[in-house]
């Protein structure tokens, strides 16, 4: 049976809200897996992407296209309380019903948008500034086969880079990670 989305954002939520506490603000320059980001714009998108997906959640528009700006006073715990909103936000009657966003697909497909945005960014930035990062396994399997799927249209948009060749040794992680264009390997 398919979890419900808002559990498994609990569970990346979990895995994630760590790694920001973890950025000490003299690794907020490093640069991250992400060419286009450093630790810094990296976590202030991530910021951005939790508060944007509360608002498809709730069926509303929204606007990854704004410049963030989240990175003052106490970010880690405004990441930590945006982390907690859009678990309850999906865990709400009718978040994972009909479709979500300007596009219109269905909102389990935009959830795992949310959901691969969290894992990755998390592992990310977990990689960037030099601190362990093991994703809940049941976020992974949901994750794999939505990504995989995603993959050509996010190509596309250059949200994805070309695939990564991992090897048949990879763990399905390592295969999430090569499939959305990152280096399982990288090291800053």
């Amino acid at each position: 049976m398919t979890k419900p989305i808002s559990e498994l954002l609990d569970a990346a939520a979990k895995c994630a809200v760590p790694v920001v506490r973890g950025i000490t603000d003299d690794r907020l320059s490093d640069p991250t897996p992400c060419t286009e980001y450093d630790v810094r714009d990296l976590t202030d998108h991530l910021i951005q992407v939790l508060i944007n997906f509360q608002k498809l959640a709730a069926k509303q528009d929204s606007d990854f296209g704004a410049e963030p700006h989240y990175m003052e006073g106490d970010w880690r715990s405004r990441f930590a309380d945006e982390a907690g909103a859009l678990v309850a936000a999906w865990a709400a009657p009718g978040a994972e019903e009909g479709t979500t966003g300007s596009m219109g697909f269905p909102a389990r497909t935009v959830a795992n948008m949310a959901l691969g945005d969290l894992t990755l960014h998390a592992w990310d930035l977990a990689r960037a500034t030099g601190q362990d990062f093991t994703p809940d396994p049941a976020v992974v399997e949901e994750i794999g086969p939505a990504l995989a799927e995603m993959a050509p249209m996010a190509r596309k948009g250059g949200v994805f880079g070309e695939p990564v060749e991992v090897g048949e040794d990879a763990s399905a992680f390592e295969r999430v990670l090569g499939q959305t264009g990152r280096d399982p390997h990288w090291r800053r």
